[in-house]
């Protein structure tokens, strides 16, 4: 357990930012490297495993759900010093993935054949689509439970095994794939199911490692099976926390959606271009979602040990790192955004689309980093619901307009980027009203009552 609450603030975020990092760099990595390789199966398999890594979306929605409430409350009581509380909560929180997981593979699998159909522009697309999510909705299922490790080792100061379970199994995964997709040493190429194939023995090996570490009695954080009999008052204290962050994640899924639906008549060529487009992105915002994930233990353990100016501190500090951060990544997709896309793809008309995009969507790259310095400052004193409110705002403010210009004579794709940047920025103000409405009502804390004083002895 790494204490948080006292030293250097920018020290700690960056030490601590650093570690997820590295793992994020390794898993974008895999998720570039693998749309490599897929994109040299042809356009319709990278629309199809574009369409079908949407579905990656609702995941992150339900570990972030999962992961902002573990993290939250075994934050706190790790700042007030209550270790008891920590390990039964998070031993509720195991008990709780495991439950989604289950729920989630039996509706993954039984839906997958609706939601690839209602996606695809073809035939084609949807039949590979079908079958990438055969193998990739268990390896999906399995995180519900990693999500719960990490998030509560994160919740200590913990960082270390997280970054080197995801660092290996991520490299391990980049190997494997394109073995499994061209079939190189076996002679069985397995195409699109291979990429997915390569990420299920992936999450595996990550479970079953990382579990390792809760295994000893000794760990700060141990496995007390027990534990794991449900209590839904402790469940719905995280969830009340999590909800809110795991619904934004929810938002920006049925956006995908969106999307891809009034991207249909333009082709699999366009799907193609926005799915690489919004790949680049997601690996151009990996510091950032690093930042945020190192964002809430910080404050939060501050915020269970009540010290308000460290809280703001925080908040300031990452402000200012992920400013940087956005800044030189909207550069670079004003400079050279073909390049960016070229890289996965030889199609001109799939460049064409996603040069267009990265080029309008950059102009939010500051504002979105800021979203998620001040989302994960809500998440680290235990109210999520501004950013939810936020994120609510900004998908009404994109697929209400979107869907209407949609059946419009001569409606261009683009449109969609121009209303989608504006959103961001009306975002952004919305939820620094409310992180300083926030500021104003949580970090005045009530004063610690002092223990009265004992009567002296009297010494014969």
């Amino acid at each position: 357990m790494q204490d948080l609450t006292t030293g250097s603030i920018t020290k700690h975020l960056l030490k601590t930012t650093s570690f997820m990092l590295v793992t994020m760099v390794f898993q974008t990595l895999y998720f570039l490297v693998d749309l490599y390789w897929v994109g040299r199966l042809g356009t319709q398999s990278v629309a199809a495993v574009g369409i079908a890594g949407n579905l990656n979306f609702v995941v992150l929605a339900l570990s972030q759900m999962l992961g902002v409430g573990t993290t939250t409350v075994v934050s706190h009581a790790v700042g007030r010093r209550d270790k008891t509380e920590a390990q039964h909560l998070f031993n509720q929180s195991q008990a709780l993935a495991v439950v989604i997981g289950v729920l989630f593979l039996g509706a993954g699998l039984a839906l997958s054949g609706v939601y690839t159909r209602a996606q695809s522009a073809d035939d084609e697309t949807t039949r590979l689509a079908m079958e990438y999510l055969a193998w990739f909705i268990p390896a999906m299922a399995i995180q519900f439970p990693i999500a719960g490790m990490g998030s509560a080792l994160r919740a200590t100061g913990n960082f270390k095994p997280t970054m080197l379970v995801g660092t290996v199994t991520v490299v391990l995964n980049m190997v494997l794939a394109p073995l499994l997709i061209f079939g190189w040493g076996t002679g069985r190429p397995l195409g699109v199911a291979g990429a997915a194939i390569s990420t299920l023995v992936a999450v595996v090996v990550a479970s079953v490692w990382l579990a390792a570490y809760f295994m000893p009695k000794s760990a700060y954080l141990h496995f007390k099976f027990h534990d794991w009999k449900p209590q839904f008052a402790q469940w719905k204290r995280m969830l009340v926390v999590g909800l809110p962050a795991g619904f934004e994640f929810l938002m920006m899924a049925l956006y995908l959606g969106i999307v891809y639906a009034i991207a249909r008549p333009f082709g699999a060529a366009a799907q193609a271009g926005f799915g690489i487009g919004m790949r680049v992105i997601q690996a151009g915002f990996m510091p950032v979602v690093a930042l945020g994930f190192s964002v809430a233990p910080v404050a939060g353990q501050n915020f269970g040990a009540r010290l308000p100016d460290r809280v703001k501190a925080t908040f300031k500090d990452a402000a200012y790192l992920a400013t940087g951060v956005m800044v030189v990544f909207a550069l670079a997709s004003h400079i050279a955004p073909a390049a960016l896309v070229g890289i996965f793809s030889k199609d001109a008309a799939v460049i064409a689309v996603g040069e267009q995009y990265l080029k309008i969507i950059s102009w939010n790259y500051v504002a979105s980093g800021l979203v998620f310095v001040a989302s994960s400052m809500f998440q680290a004193m235990g109210n999520t619901i501004p950013s939810l409110i936020g994120s609510a705002v900004r998908l009404v403010l994109v697929a209400i307009p979107a869907v209407t210009l949609s059946r419009l004579p001569g409606f261009q794709l683009h449109w969609v980027w121009y209303l989608a940047m504006l959103a961001v920025w009306v975002q952004l103000a919305m939820a620094l009203w409310f992180l300083n409405r926030e500021f104003k009502r949580r970090l005045v804390f009530a004063p610690t009552p002092t223990p009265p004083a004992q009567p002296a002895v009297a010494v014969a």
